[in-house]
């Protein structure tokens, strides 16, 4: 059963850090595009990095260029994504979706597995 589980939310004042990470079971990362993903309230899921597990090439949405940073670990099949800087537009929950591709897609629509998401509060 494929499965994706987030984990790594919480509360960080503005300027703070987090590292989220997804945790893929029942499939391994090879020959997939993992993406993490975020939704607002009242706001469509929109991407923000995604990482190509068959060449390591990575994407960035401009609202995470510069402060945020997408990587795997095969060993344990898990991506994370650290992030930096944090403002308070950032807040949202983040979802981690999986796509079997060779090349990044970054439409939400091309992704077939989604985590259950994990939220991410910046505020003082």
């Amino acid at each position: 059963q494929v499965q994706l589980v987030e984990s790594g939310g919480g509360l960080v004042q503005p300027g703070g850090s987090l590292r989220l990470s997804c945790a893929a079971s029942g499939f391994t990362l090879d020959y997939n595009v993992i993406g993490w993903f975020r939704q607002a309230p009242g706001k469509e899921r929109e991407g923000v990095s995604y990482i190509n597990s068959n060449d390591g090439n990575t994407y960035y949405a401009d609202s995470a260029k510069g402060r945020f940073t997408i990587s795997r670990d095969n060993t344990k099949n898990t991506v994370y994504l650290q992030m930096n800087s944090l403002k308070p537009e950032d807040t949202a929950v983040y979802y981690c979706g999986a796509r079997r591709a060779r090349a990044i897609y970054t439409a939400v629509r091309y992704y077939d597995y989604w985590g259950q998401g994990t939220q991410v509060t910046v505020s003082s």
